[in-house]
C-alpha cells in the first residue's frame, strides 16, 4: 500500500499506548505515505505518543484536546489547519470512555452520571470534531471520517453495558453525519473490530471470554489483530473507498454473521 496516501493529511485521535488500535492505525497509515498529527487528552498520553513516535522514526505534532469541549476541539482545529496548510483529508476517531464500575453486572445498574459521561465521551466526541474540522476537509475537495466501533452497539454483549449503548448512538452518528457531509464529497464510516486487547477493553468484565467465543465460532476461527483493522482504516480512509459512507465494515473474522 506505499504510496497510496501520499500527499494527504490525518488526524489520529485516540491513541495511549502501543496497544491502542489507532497507534496500529497511524502505523498502516504511515507506511501508505499519509502525513500525520495526532490529538490526545493528557500530557501522559502525550508523552506515551511521543516515545512512540520516537521508536517509529515518525515526525508529527501531537496535541492536547478535550473532544468534549467545543472551544478546545475548534483550537484543535486551528492546530490542524497551521499544521497542515489548511486542508486536512482524514480523520480517525478513537475515543471512548466509560466507567469500569459501568461495564460490569446489570446495565440496569447504569448511573445518570455514567450515562451521560459515556455517551459525551465516545459519541459527542465524533460529532464535535466533525463539526470543527469540516472547513479543513472541505478545503481538501472532501475526506473521510472513520470512527471505530463494536458488535455490542446491536447485540446485547454481557457487561458491555453503557458502552454498548453508546456504540449504537456512534452507529447512528455516522448515518447522520454521513447524510450532511456527503454534499462536501465528506465520507464518514466506522468499522467494527472484534475483541483486540487495548488498555480500555481490559476494564470490561469477562473480556478474555469474549475473545474465546470469537475463536470458537467465527467462520475464521481466530481472533483479529489490530493490524487488521488498521488496514480496513486505511481502506475507509484512502481513495479506494471513494464511493463508501455511512457504513459500519465488520473487523472480526466473521463472527457478526453467526446465530446464536
Amino acid at each position: 500500500m506505499t504510496g497510496l496516501m501520499d500527499g494527504r493529511n490525518v488526524l489520529i485521535t485516540g491513541v495511549r499506548n502501543e496497544w491502542s488500535i489507532a497507534w496500529h492505525c497511524a502505523l498502516a497509515l504511515h507506511r501508505a505515505g499519509a502525513g500525520l498529527a495526532f490529538s490526545v487528552l493528557s500530557e501522559r498520553e502525550a508523552s506515551s505518543v511521543h516515545k512512540l513516535l520516537g521508536a517509529s522514526s515518525i515526525e508529527a505534532p501531537v496535541f492536547l484536546c478535550d473532544a468534549t469541549d467545543d472551544a478546545r476541539v475548534d483550537a484543535l482545529a486551528a492546530q490542524v489547519r497551521d499544521t497542515f496548510q489548511g486542508r486536512l483529508d482524514g480523520i480517525l476517531h478513537s475515543i471512548a470512555f466509560a466507567r469500569k464500575e459501568e461495564l460490569s453486572g446489570e446495565y440496569l445498574t447504569t448511573s445518570r452520571d455514567g450515562f451521560v459521561l459515556a455517551h459525551e465521551s465516545s459519541v459527542y466526541t465524533l460529532v464535535n470534531l466533525s463539526r470543527a474540522t469540516r472547513p479543513l476537509l472541505q478545503a481538501a475537495g472532501g475526506g473521510s471520517i472513520v470512527t471505530l466501533t463494536y458488535l455490542g452497539a446491536e447485540r446485547v454483549v454481557p457487561n458491555y453495558n453503557v458502552m454498548g449503548v453508546a456504540k449504537a448512538a456512534l452507529e447512528a452518528s455516522v448515518r447522520y453525519l454521513a447524510s450532511d457531509l456527503g454534499k462536501d464529497n465528506i465520507r464518514v464510516n466506522a468499522v467494527s473490530a472484534g475483541p483486540i486487547k487495548t488498555l480500555a477493553a481490559r476494564a470490561i468484565a469477562g473480556f478474555d471470554t469474549m475473545i474465546r467465543q470469537v475463536e470458537e465460532r467465527s467462520p475464521l476461527r481466530r481472533a483479529v489483530g489490530a493490524d487488521e483493522v488498521a488496514d480496513a482504516v486505511l481502506f475507509l480512509l484512502s481513495p479506494l473507498a471513494r464511493g463508501v459512507t455511512g457504513e459500519v465494515l465488520y473487523v472480526d473474522g466473521g463472527y457478526h454473521i453467526m446465530g446464536m
